[in-house]
């Protein structure tokens, strides 16, 4: 499934500049550029150095920024025994949910509930899946749309896990540390908050190569916006997913799935 990446170089720079709170004066004072020559970076148009000088001046690594300016990266298409993507329409946009499962006992868990059940039904049918758990990135709406269908449907509303910071009623909150078992999966919550203030990523062992779903905390080639704990953002997204091995893939609330080792190299917000 090809998904289109989340943010383009007009996003990436108003999330940051929504992040450290600067105004457009501030931000060409900063970079020592004029108004204009910003306005036409952000229509697509300009030189490299001045993308770079407003990298900067952004505190971005100015040769993923240039990427993202000239549009010629995006991830490969990232294919798992054990890990389906679902890209769904909704609410005026795209988000991802996952299903993971153990490919021995075929025990599975759903990560976000922005899916339709009976999409997620003909899943769990597809692959022949017991689905024992659900786990809550954050509660943004997109994020929860389908939950107490699906609850309903499925009766796992004693096996709804979120984030303790975004408390769901009735289901069980998710510390920093918290471990869980499915099957022969093991997961470990990290707290990943600042898009959200309870944000929650999930870092998954025991198939074929490490899996961590990130909600929003980071996208390929971008980050959730985080207007309101930007360099906390930022300071989780470096120390507890870029600190996993390079080949784990990197499951997000929006666009293509991604790699640790992509976003080190081709992320403007946390590249090395």
């Amino acid at each position: 499934m090809s998904v289109p990446l989340e943010d383009l170089f007009e996003d990436i720079i108003g999330k940051a500049q929504r992040g450290l709170k600067l105004s457009d004066h501030e931000l060409v004072t900063r970079a020592d550029i004029d108004m204009p020559a910003v306005a036409r970076l952000r229509n697509g148009s300009g030189t490299r150095n001045e993308v770079s000088v407003l990298a900067t001046a952004l505190g971005l690594k100015p040769e993923p920024l240039w990427e993202s300016f000239q549009r010629n990266w995006k991830p490969d298409t990232i294919a798992l025994d054990g890990l389906e993507q679902i890209n769904t329409d909704l609410l005026g946009m795209t988000v991802n949910t996952y299903v993971l499962w153990d490919t021995s006992s075929r025990v599975a868990a759903l990560f976000d509930a922005g899916i339709e059940p009976a999409t997620l039904a003909a899943i769990i049918d597809r692959h022949g899946l017991s689905l024992q758990s659900i786990f809550i990135t954050h509660t943004h709406e997109d994020h929860v749309a389908g939950l107490e269908e699906i609850v309903s449907r499925t009766g796992a509303r004693a096996r709804v896990y979120a984030p303790a910071g975004e408390p769901i009623p009735g289901a069980k909150n998710v510390q920093e540390g918290d471990r869980f078992t499915i099957g022969a999966l093991q997961i470990e919550a990290r707290l990943t908050n600042g898009h959200s203030p309870g944000g929650t990523s999930y870092v998954v062992h025991g198939l074929s190569r490490t899996v961590a779903v990130v909600g929003d905390s980071l996208f390929a080639g971008s980050m959730g916006g985080a207007p309101s704990a930007y360099p906390l953002a930022i300071k989780n997204n470096r120390e507890k997913l870029l600190t996993l091995p390079d080949d784990t893939i990197i499951c997000p609330g929006h666009g293509p799935m991604t790699t640790v080792a992509n976003e080190r190299q081709h992320n403007p917000f946390v590249a090395d």
